[in-house]
């Protein structure tokens, strides 16, 4: 069989290239076809799912009682309201201190630059353990509040790498002219550097906020107070444990499958990220590898 040329490039045979989208067609019904089915689930009637045995891949009708079971407890409402507040608020704190940590390493004059970088590399190398973190978190009083969840999380050494590679790789005339316009290093900092690093500052910045809404374990660690739980950990227990929503929290009302009410807490905690990663995701490619190969 003769192949064809293109661009001096020999093409791939007809069997070949089916094989080849056969695989890639198998490998993308592998990975839509769970979220497919958690979705139906999650909406899918109430006998459907029982007598499927808890999975549904196409339902017969629409039925909104497992979000409606969800959010009348007001357990999950709660923890969606904390998980938002951790998210948002540990992003712009995670985002400033790393940009300003970054950016006073990536400055040439800063005598303490590289004692200080070494221990940012130190700390990406060897972590210190649970029950360490656990008695610092402790003895900073942070056990039980909401802010357990930011503290010690809210500097990456990776993170601080590919922003201070991203500064260190900007044009050093840009920052002279500012300062011989009688800029200091933090105007300079505001008004040059920033605005010409929105692609890495998007893409840092949804790692930690994909960081935030998905921690539970230091929820598990530091909070013993329900009311403080994140979604995440709502999730998992009504998932692992099996929970079931008490009928108190639902009245009288007839309660869903418990599959039903674990696949909505899952849609629940997943469309969030969902929304947001698609208006950030033409910036992985220019602001991960800006700062990373030129470093």
């Amino acid at each position: 069989m003769t192949r064809r040329i293109v661009n001096g490039v020999q093409m791939p045979s007809w069997p070949m290239r089916g094989f080849k989208g056969l695989v890639l067609l198998v490998f993308c019904a592998a990975v839509i076809i769970p979220f497919v089915a958690v979705i139906s689930t999650s909406i899918a009637p109430n006998k459907q799912v029982t007598d499927s045995g808890g999975l549904v891949l196409l339902p017969r009708s629409v039925d909104l009682g497992a979000y409606q079971s969800l959010f009348a407890g007001g357990v999950v409402t709660q923890a969606l309201f904390v998980s938002i507040f951790v998210t948002v608020i540990g992003t712009l704190l995670s985002l400033t201190a790393s940009c300003l940590l970054a950016y006073s390493l990536a400055r040439p004059g800063f005598t303490a630059g590289r004692p200080i970088l070494l221990v940012v590399l130190f700390s990406m190398l060897f972590s210190p353990g649970i029950i360490p973190t656990y008695l610092v978190v402790k003895g900073a009083g942070l056990l039980d509040s909401i802010w357990a969840l930011i503290v010690p999380t809210m500097v990456s050494a990776f993170n601080v790498i590919v922003l201070r590679a991203f500064f260190a790789n900007l044009p050093g005339e840009i920052t002279e002219s500012a300062r011989i316009d009688g800029a200091g290093e933090l105007k300079t900092f505001a008004y040059i550097v920033l605005p010409l690093s929105k692609a890495v500052l998007s893409v840092i910045g949804l790692f930690y906020a994909v960081g935030y809404w998905n921690a539970f374990f230091s929820a598990l660690l530091y909070l013993n107070d329900s009311k403080l739980w994140p979604l995440q950990l709502v999730l998992r227990t009504y998932v692992i444990n099996d929970t079931q929503l008490g009928s108190a929290e639902l009245g009288t009302e007839q309660l869903p499958p418990q599959s039903s009410i674990q696949m909505a807490i899952l849609v629940v905690s997943i469309v969030p990220i969902l929304l947001v990663y698609p208006f950030l995701q033409r910036h992985f490619a220019k602001g991960v590898l800006t700062g990373a190969v030129k470093g």
